[in-house]
């Protein structure tokens, strides 16, 4: 036995990984997957026939969930690709700050200070104005592999 202490540095966060582990040849049109370390959306998935070496490919094209852009990817169908885990969660909105931050109400009660106004112009247009107005909205927050952003909004009603 040696008297050598071992420090391992963990790089993973406590609790849930980010992504999980799906064959490629499973991965469908609408569903998500890992390209250049982006969650992104797959829009269309074509595969190859098996080859002269052997695998099928899966050539996946897919837009980024936070910023819309198109990526691509081509992966041997038996080999596992990254899936990152998506949700959505809404919030109401209770107040837009100068510098661009919202502020949300959470389920608990509690205040959520740290998301940005979304990039997307037509959906800030529609916060925005939509706030001006007094309307009570909800926004649609969608999260993967530790960034969030607003994805959609909805009125439900009532003006002050």
């Amino acid at each position: 036995m040696s008297d050598e202490e071992h420090h391992f540095e963990s790089k993973a966060d406590a609790g849930a990984s980010k992504t999980y582990p799906q064959q490629a040849g499973t991965i469908r049109k609408n569903g998500y997957i890992v390209i250049k370390n982006r969650p992104c959306k797959v829009v269309e998935v074509s595969t190859s026939k098996t080859g002269k070496h052997g695998h099928a490919k899966c050539h996946f094209v897919a837009i980024d969930i936070f910023t819309a852009k198109k990526l691509e990817d081509i992966v041997p169908s038996s080999h596992n690709c990254d899936v990152p885990h998506v949700s959505r969660t809404d919030y109401q909105l209770i107040d837009i700050s100068e510098d661009g931050f919202v502020s949300l109400l959470t389920e608990s009660g509690n205040t959520k200070d740290d998301l940005r106004l979304p990039t997307d112009e037509a959906l800030l247009k529609q916060i925005k104005e939509g706030f001006a107005e007094g309307k009570d909205l909800i926004v649609s927050v969608m999260s993967a592999m530790g960034e969030e952003q607003i994805c959609a909004i909805k009125d439900i009603g009532g003006t002050k």
